[in-house]
C-alpha cells in the first residue's frame, strides 16, 4: 500500500483532501463561488462578457411563473430545464421533441405538461438544489452536438470538461453519455470520461465505472484518436474563465453546438477529480507548474501556449 501511495504522489495525483486543502481553500475566495454554483447567474455573466452560451428562453421563480413557462413552451419543440444552483445533472429534463400526449423526453419517455409543471415546482422547492434551498428553473435551448461524437455518444449530450488553474487551462476529458447514465454527461451516473491532450485535443483512453475503456459501450465504437473541432478556440475559452470569475481554480464545461459552435454549459468552483483517471495522471505535478511560471504567464495566448507545450500527454 505504501509502494501505491508513493506512486501516485510521484504521478501527482490529487485526493479530495489535497485538492480542498492546497488548491481550493487557499485560492478559491468564498464570496465568489455563487458566480458558478448559480447557473443564471454564471449565464448573465457570460452573456455580458460576451462569451456564447445556450439561448435562455425563460426563468421560474414562482408557481405563477412556472404556469407562464408552460404557454411559453407552446412555442418550442424541443428545450432543456434546469435547476439554477443543481450539480451533478441532478433535475435536468431534456425535452427532444412533442407527442400527441405531450412532450418526448431525450430517454424516449412521455411526458405530459402536468409533469413538467410538478417538475418546475420541485425545482422551486429546492428538491435538486445545493443545500436543498429553494431554487429557480431555467428553460434553454437545447443543444444539437457535434456530429464529430454521433458514434461515441448514446442519446445525450457530450460536453468538455477542462480544469484551469489561474487562467491556464492543465487538464481536459470529453464526458460522453451512456445508457447507464440516461443520456448525462456527469461520470457519477456512469457517464464516460475520456482523456484529452491538450496539445491537438485527441481523445486518449476513457474510464467507465472506474474500468480503463478503449470503445463505447453502447455503440462499440473507439473512443481513442478523435480530433475535437475548434480545440484552440476551446482552451482560449477555458483560459478565459479565470478573468470572467475571478476563481483561480475551476472547471468549466463547454459543449460544441453544430450550427452554434462552443458554447458555455456552466462553471464550477469544485470540478471533480475522475479527470485524472481519465488522462491517466495527476493533476499535482500540473498545478505545481502552473504556480512555478505565473508570473510569466500574463496574456491569455501566453497561457494557452503554456498548456499545449507542458501538458500534452
Amino acid at each position: 500500500m505504501l509502494r501505491l501511495i508513493k506512486q501516485l504522489q510521484a504521478k501527482g495525483v490529487l485526493g479530495l483532501n489535497a485538492r480542498n486543502g492546497a488548491y481550493i481553500l487557499p485560492h478559491n475566495p468564498r464570496r465568489l463561488y455563487p458566480l458558478v454554483d448559480d447557473k443564471l447567474r454564471t449565464k448573465q455573466l457570460a452573456i455580458t462578457a460576451g462569451v456564447a452560451v445556450p439561448e435562455l428562453y425563460g426563468v421560474a421563480e414562482t408557481p405563477y411563473q412556472a404556469r407562464e413557462i408552460l404557454q411559453m413552451l407552446e412555442n418550442h419543440s424541443d428545450f432543456v430545464i434546469k435547476p439554477a444552483q443543481g450539480s451533478g445533472g441532478d433535475g435536468i429534463l431534456v425535452i427532444v421533441g412533442r407527442t400527441k400526449k405531450g412532450f418526448r423526453s431525450a430517454n424516449g419517455t412521455i411526458v405530459t405538461k402536468g409533469e413538467i409543471a410538478f417538475h418546475i415546482n420541485n425545482t422551486l422547492s429546492g428538491i435538486f438544489s445545493l443545500g436543498g434551498q429553494p431554487d429557480v428553473a431555467l428553460v434553454e435551448y437545447r443543444v444539437k452536438f457535434d456530429t464529430i461524437f454521433e458514434e461515441i455518444t448514446y442519446n445525450g449530450v457530450p460536453d468538455i470538461r477542462i480544469i484551469v488553474f489561474y487562467g491556464v487551462p492543465v487538464m481536459a476529458m470529453v464526458r460522453l453519455p451512456t445508457r447507464v447514465s440516461s443520456g448525462k454527461a456527469n461520470l457519477h451516473q456512469g457517464a464516460i470520461g475520456v482523456g484529452v491532450d491538450m496539445a491537438t485535443g485527441t481523445t486518449l483512453e476513457a474510464v467507465y465505472k472506474n474500468d480503463i475503456i478503449e470503445e463505447h459501450p453502447d455503440t462499440g465504437n473507439p473512443v481513442m484518436g478523435v480530433v475535437i473541432p475548434h480545440w484552440k478556440k476551446l482552451l482560449t475559452i477555458a483560459a478565459n474563465s479565470f478573468e470572467l470569475t475571478g476563481l483561480p481554480y475551476q472547471g468549466i464545461d463547454i459543449v460544441l453546438d453544430r450550427d452554434l459552435g462552443p458554447l458555455v454549459l456552466e462553471l464550477n468552483a469544485r470540478p471533480g477529480l475522475g479527470i485524472q483517471i481519465a488522462n491517466r495522471t495527476g493533476l499535482g505535478n500540473s498545478l505545481k507548474k502552473v504556480e512555478q511560471h505565473m508570473v510569466e504567464l500574463n496574456g491569455l495566448a501566453e497561457r494557452v501556449a503554456f498548456a499545449q507545450e507542458h501538458f500534452s500527454i
